[in-house]
């Protein structure tokens, strides 16, 4: 087989994945909040990547003498009880926010996925013993459990992102677990386990990729909750330790001097709506996207 006949041979075996990205890219052209929701994620990811080399001031220097000044050319966004630039911290702040998303969505999503998957292929006891102890979790409201247990680990960044995760998986373990029992039904797994395929095998290479797509898609529509949780526990004082510039922490800053200088509580609050909106728009059109009927 010449060169040509070999290429012609590779293009024409991905030709349906291929036309699989081509119509997923239209579809998402043609959703419009969708374009919106991306292009709010992709500016406040890059934010968080670059925007700390760019900052005008320490978002951590003190500086009394410029205590509550409010916005002009010197700085954008005024200035705290401290001092401190409020541009400088909501930038810098935008990292601690694109660290929890990440780490919590890994988390979450990880322990979420593979105790659903189990569940929804076992059934049975396991999947019994696994539905009650999400059932357990689901019982009480996601940011009150997430504060119960923030205030048992103590404020600071590693703790917040252990109690949201371990409030945040139970919506991904009933996903899973329904994907899962849809597809352990199906001819083809019958065939390979027929075949004498384990169950590991059959579970980590056929079952848990076709239950990875809703989850991504439940995954993006759950980060916006993830900052106003991460925001809501700062706001607190039981998330990220002072002085780091936490948004939610710094929204509780300027509780007292909301009337006259209320930008310090404004501007980081307009970043907590405005990422919690894209995330939520992009969520929105990747499950228009994903949907079946859309696609045909």
């Amino acid at each position: 087989m010449t060169l040509t006949e070999k290429i012609s041979d590779f293009m024409e075996k991905r030709r349906p994945i291929l036309e699989d990205w081509k119509h997923t890219f239209f579809l998402w052209r043609r959703t419009k909040l969708a374009i919106i929701g991306t292009v709010i994620v992709i500016v406040f990811v890059l934010v968080a990547i670059i925007g700390p080399f760019f900052i005008p001031y320490d978002p951590l220097s003190q500086n009394m003498a410029e205590r509550l000044q409010p916005p002009s050319l010197k700085h954008f966004f005024g200035t705290d009880q401290f001092g401190r630039d409020i541009f400088s911290r909501v930038v810098s702040g935008s990292m601690i926010e694109v660290e929890i998303i990440i780490i919590v969505s890994i988390i979450s999503g990880g322990i979420g996925l593979i105790l659903g998957v189990i569940a929804g292929y076992f059934g049975g006891a396991i999947d019994e013993i696994l539905m009650r102890a999400t059932d357990m979790f689901l019982a009480f409201p996601s940011l009150i459990l997430a504060m119960a247990f923030a205030a048992m680990l103590g404020p600071s960044l590693i703790n917040t992102i252990i109690a949201i995760s371990l409030v945040g998986w139970t919506v991904f373990a009933r996903l899973a677990r329904a994907e899962a029992m849809k597809v352990k039904n199906q001819p083809y797994i019958e065939a390979i386990r027929a075949l004498g395929a384990s169950r590991t095998r059959i579970i980590s290479i056929h079952v848990t990729p076709m239950c990875v797509s809703p989850v991504l898609v439940q995954l993006t529509l759950r980060m916006g909750t993830v900052i106003l949780t991460a925001a809501s526990l700062g706001f607190l004082g039981l998330g990220v330790r002072p002085p780091l510039p936490e948004w939610g922490a710094m929204v509780s800053d300027g509780r007292s001097f909301l009337l006259d200088q209320w930008w310090i509580s404004t501007f980081p609050g307009i970043a907590i709506a405005i990422v919690v909106l894209g995330f939520n728009l992009l969520g929105d059109g990747l499950r228009d996207i994903m949907d079946p009927r859309l696609r045909r």
